[in-house]
């Protein structure tokens, strides 16, 4: 949004220089994204005064002029029909750039004859678009820079230029007047009053307007009103200064009007040539497929159910988005039909984005205009081209009504320093929102209809602290109690805060990756479903939300292998979904190490990753988050682990806590992971809580008492788990049993096909006395008979 000093004070009293106004409106949310000093291109130009000025000896048309500088009298060359002496003009003297011909004057000969400098036209100059003659001064001192000379007689065409950014819920500020209102709240100045022109139409307008039944809930008031027998000249220079000033090209009276209320109040207008509107005009909704070309000279094709303005002929309007090239005024247009129309902002946001329409009306209308100024922005239009291009005025025509948007909200004074921590008078308060244009009666807060972004109580707090200025806050330290009563955390999110950091400490660097992925690996996951499938998608490849976190790992991990990084580990925690229901999702940790253990080294300790390592990390995390000590190890992990390298972590066959493996090689070639590759997924909601949410894990206990192991190799059929074996020799004694582990195997030779050796270690430790021989054998009698029953192998000999 842009505007002019000289613009805002049209609607603000104030005497605040451009930094204090540039100051305010950043503070009070308007942020100021640049000041252009408009009269800095102007400064080289500099006054002269032409003493002479003769017919060039070998050019009709050129005059070779003598002016008078700073510099003393120069010669130039001009060939300007008004080019005559003792005119007072605008001199670019040599090295002097010009920005309306990008050119930077410098010494020449034309004609054979040397011209020391140019005199420059408004067109030259940028002022205008006039260019028939050079600029002929009233007055002026020779030598005065012509930037200061403006400043002094026409100090619009000098004016800054500020732009500030407009946040969406900001909409009256895509006005002038809402601006000039915020800085007269905050104090910068006095808010000159608007009042309503008294505008009386002679006769009924011979075109009027219906609004289809299906258009209402998108166009609920449309005003129209002809005016007949205008002048569509070019507009007033201060209109057109002001319209240049910000970007806009002037066109014409008519049409500079509705640039005019656009910008000035918020109000975006449309002009129709009246004598080529054919019968009536109708708002309803386009069937699809019609086509219009626009005032931008393009040719667009409507989608269905956009809504659109026709006349018996045809859609002559895109609503709310851009007229129609057929029906626009042109210089030859005596009679015009001004339209004044409330657009639902969000019907005109579709439209416009299915069409690829970009205009400052659709920008206005979908961010929300004030529904209740329709019919007063037509009066106010109406009455300045009456002013400037004369004509007579029909009676107002209104189809629909203007909705209601009343609405209070209760003022509470004391909630400013509960909310924001701000100690502000009530009276201030109150002064505050009547200075927005709030209605107070008693302690209730009528919210103006060009505010759509105050929708509770809250948002007063937000208006009151905003105008008294945030940068007035002062910190203060939140009173603290004298013990804490309860923890912070729940026992879930210790836990997830506990396995986060049991990860990181392992060496794996944590990832932070979408919830959405592309659909194929979403399949590769067990996902990809439409019970998954986004309606309104980022991107085709974040279509699906994440099955497992897995993917998002893999992919990153492809990522830095593209980079160069082989050895990886990393780790994510968050939710995983199995639809968009409330409960279709959970909370899993999942870790993946890629490549190697270590760099390369001259010590030989290097080696590739594998199961036994994320095994132990997996168990490593399930002890820090409370899961019990003897946990089963069983096979028929998911389908994208390796299925001979995999298994599951369990407290029996339907308590599963977590999967480790190897990642299946087809996914590894999917993901364009180069292996190998291990990884775990954790669920810490299917660990057990202890029965008491003070219980904590006992204290070690150690015992001073000889622990005792004992080797064992069994003979097995070759598909015997080696976990069935281990299982079997805890089971043997829980009371003395505090540990088993495989430590050898053995294929071949003397035991034929099919059948393996297995060597365990089991380890004894007695807590009351020392154990006897006996007592050891008698142990390991019992470990031999549960292996045998278990596992049908025998003590090898």
């Amino acid at each position: 949004m842009k505007f002019t000093l000289s613009w805002l004070k049209r609607h603000l009293d104030t005497s605040a220089t451009v930094p204090e106004i540039a100051d305010a409106l950043t503070d009070l949310g308007l942020e100021v994204e640049g000041i252009e000093d408009r009269g800095a291109a102007l400064r080289p130009f500099t006054i002269g005064h032409v003493t002479s000025a003769e017919k060039h000896p070998d050019a009709d048309r050129l005059r070779v002029c003598q002016v008078e500088t700073d510099e003393g009298t120069k010669q130039i060359i001009c060939g300007a029909p008004n080019a005559r002496a003792g005119i007072t003009v605008v001199v670019a003297k040599p090295g002097v750039y010009v920005p309306g011909i990008n050119t930077t004057i410098g010494v020449g000969k034309i004609r054979g004859i040397e011209s020391f400098g140019m005199m420059a036209s408004e067109r030259e100059m940028e002022l205008s678009d006039e260019h028939d003659g050079i600029i002929e001064l009233p007055s002026g001192e020779v030598g005065q820079s012509f930037a200061d000379w403006l400043a002094e007689h026409d100090p619009a065409k000098v004016d800054p230029v500020i732009e500030i950014a407009i946040t969406p819920n900001r909409p009256d500020a895509l006005g002038v007047r809402g601006i000039a209102r915020d800085l007269a709240a905050r104090g910068l100045g006095t808010l000159k009053p608007l009042d309503r022109p008294d505008v009386t139409g002679t006769f009924d307008s011979p075109v009027g307007v219906t609004i289809a039944d299906d258009t209402i809930d998108g166009c609920p008031v449309f005003a129209l009103r002809m005016i007949r027998g205008v002048t569509n000249e070019p507009s007033p220079d201060w209109l057109q200064d002001r319209l240049r000033a910000i970007g806009l090209r002037p066109i014409s009276f008519l049409v500079d009007v509705t640039n005019w209320f656009t910008y000035d109040l918020n109000r975006p207008l449309h002009v129709f040539d009246a004598d080529i509107v054919q019968g009536d005009l109708r708002v309803h909704r386009a069937a699809g497929g019609e086509t219009i070309e626009a005032l931008d000279e393009k040719t667009y094709t409507l989608p269905e159910g956009a809504m659109v303005i026709s006349d018996d002929a045809g859609i002559e309007s895109i609503a709310g988005i851009m007229g129609g090239a057929a029906s626009g005024v042109t210089e030859a247009t005596t009679n015009v039909l001004v339209e004044s129309a409330f657009w639902d902002h969000v019907q005109i946001a579709l439209a416009g984005r299915a069409m690829k329409i970009n205009s400052d009306a659709r920008y206005r209308f979908e961010r929300g205009v004030d529904p209740a100024f329709t019919p007063e922005g037509l009066d106010h239009a109406t009455a300045m081209i009456l002013e400037h291009a004369g004509g007579e005025a029909s009676h107002m025509v209104v189809a629909g009504a203007v909705p209601d948007t009343a609405r209070s909200y209760r003022l509470d004074t004391d909630r400013v320093e509960g909310l924001v921590g701000m100690s502000i008078p009530a009276e201030t308060q109150r002064a505050t929102l009547t200075a927005l244009g709030f209605r107070l009666e008693g302690d209730q807060a009528h919210v103006p209809s060009w505010r759509p972004d105050v929708q509770g109580s809250a948002d007063l707090v937000e208006e009151v602290a905003r105008i008294a200025s945030l940068t007035k806050l002062e910190g203060r330290p939140m009173a603290r109690p004298a013990q804490v009563l309860r923890p912070v955390l729940t026992r879930m999110q210790q836990r997830e805060r506990t396995a986060r950091r049991t990860a990181a400490a392992l060496g794996y660097d944590e990832c932070v990756t979408y919830s959405f992925i592309d659909r194929a690996s979403a399949e590769l996951f067990g996902g990809g479903t439409d019970a998954t499938r986004l309606e309104n998608p980022i991107s085709q490849d974040m279509s699906h939300m994440r099955p497992a976190l897995l993917p998002g790992l893999l992919q990153a991990a492809a990522r830095n292998q593209a980079r160069g990084v082989a050895d990886l580990a990393l780790f994510e925690a968050g939710h995983v979904f199995d639809g968009g229901m409330p409960g279709q999702q959970q909370f899993c940790v999942s870790g993946l190490l890629v490549g190697h253990t270590a760099p390369k080294g001259i010590h030989g300790d290097r080696r590739p990753v594998d199961v036994f390592d994320i095994r132990a990390d997996a168990e490593a995390i399930l002890s820090a988050i409370g899961a019990p000590a003897k946990m089963q190890t069983m096979r028929g992990a998911d389908d994208w682990w390796h299925p001979g390298r995999s298994a599951k972590l369990c407290l029996g066959p339907k308590k599963v806590m977590a999967e480790f493996g190897e990642i299946h090689p087809k996914i590894l070639k999917a993901m364009d992971v180069k292996g190998p590759a291990v990884g775990f997924s954790i669920w810490p909601a299917e660990v057990p809580f202890p029965k008491s949410a003070t219980a904590s894990r006992g204290a070690l206990t150690l015992s001073d008492l000889q622990a005792v192991e004992r080797d064992f190799a069994f003979v097995l059929d070759a598909e015997v788990e080696a976990q069935a074996v281990v299982n079997a020799a805890l089971g043997a004694d829980k009371t003395l049993i505090t540990g088993a582990r495989v430590f050898d195997e053995f294929r071949g030779g003397s035991l034929g096909e099919g059948r393996k050796s297995l060597a365990v270690t089991v380890r004894l430790q007695p807590t009351e006395a020392t154990l006897t021989d006996k007592e050891i054998e008698a142990v390991a009698a019992k470990v031999v008979e549960k292996v045998a029953k278990a596992t049908g192998g025998e003590l090898r000999g």
